[in-house]
């Protein structure tokens, strides 16, 4: 969705489609449901954000109570469904790494893909300042990287709480694109080394000799069955619909099946370290 109006347009175009469906004019719905008409009309073209009550008792009327939870999920994200970074980063950097810290608190299950960086969960401290110094140069936002690294290093002490359980899976080429210098990037793999190694953490990597079954387009992040988080370059997109939910976690299993894991996934990690890594006769010139 480009915007709110958008998908509350396409919320309101839903419920036509059911009331459609059970043969019912909007006069008959709103009459049933004692609203007055100009309402119906008002959802149904997005001029209006329906409440829990007026989904409930809409998908109650057209006899289609097993869209309800589908409906709910919709209108519950309708607000942060397309979240403009540009708007996010008003007050600088740090707010948002807030922000995400409390959901992370309320979730216990986290499943992250990243194709071409590393999750902000694993990074280091030098690796997270390459990061946002871009976000502050796409986004011309205040520079307040040193606050805003000290929030996703605390963020990351959740990795150690055993409550929580992490499956993350990258592909190779997110360990060697060179997004930061070189030195910097060796001391990033080195601790994805030391972070595969926690009990409640799984760290999956893609090799390049793998054969996907199912293309890595884009990273996402799934938090427990309730929502799917993708980031584009203009926004962060948060999907709570049951059906992409779903989808997005078969695309993650059919990403983590062919991923390596514990000393096969720390051999690539090794290897990648060991092509960074200058020369001896380099390193003593």
């Amino acid at each position: 969705m480009s915007n709110v109006h958008e998908a509350r347009s396409a919320l309101g175009q839903r419920l036509r489609e059911l009331r459609l469906s059970a043969g019912q004019t909007g006069k008959q719905l709103a009459e049933s449901l004692s609203w007055p008409p100009s309402k119906v009309s008002k959802l149904e073209n997005g001029n209006q954000t329906p409440t829990d009550e007026d989904i409930r008792g809409w998908t109650r009327t057209v006899g289609r109570e097993e869209e309800t939870e589908g409906l709910l999920a919709s209108l519950h994200t309708l607000e942060v469904q397309h979240a403009e970074w540009q708007r996010q980063f008003k007050a600088g950097l740090k707010p948002h790494q807030n922000e995400i810290a409390e959901l992370d608190a309320k979730t216990h299950l986290f499943r992250a893909f990243e194709a071409t960086v590393i999750p902000g969960l694993l990074q280091t401290a030098e690796y997270a300042r390459a990061r946002f110094a871009q976000g502050i140069t796409m986004f011309k936002v205040s520079n307040d990287i040193n606050e805003a690294v000290r929030a996703r290093s605390q963020r990351q002490e959740i990795l150690y709480r055993p409550d929580k359980r992490f499956h993350f899976v990258l592909t190779e080429a997110a360990l060697r694109f060179q997004l930061c210098a070189p030195e910097v990037m060796i001391g990033q793999l080195d601790r994805l080394v030391t972070l595969s190694a926690l009990p409640n953490v799984r760290l999956g990597i893609i090799g390049f000799e793998t054969r996907y079954v199912v293309a890595p387009w884009h990273g996402f992040w799934i938090l427990d069955t309730d929502r799917v988080m993708v980031e584009t370059f203009s926004a962060e997109l948060n999907l709570a619909q049951p059906q992409e939910i779903e989808l997005y976690g078969n695309v993650f299993d059919q990403l983590a099946a062919v991923a390596s894991y514990g000393r096969a996934a720390r051999a690539i990690i090794t290897r990648v370290i060991d092509d960074l890594a200058p020369d001896e006769s380099e390193a003593g010139a």
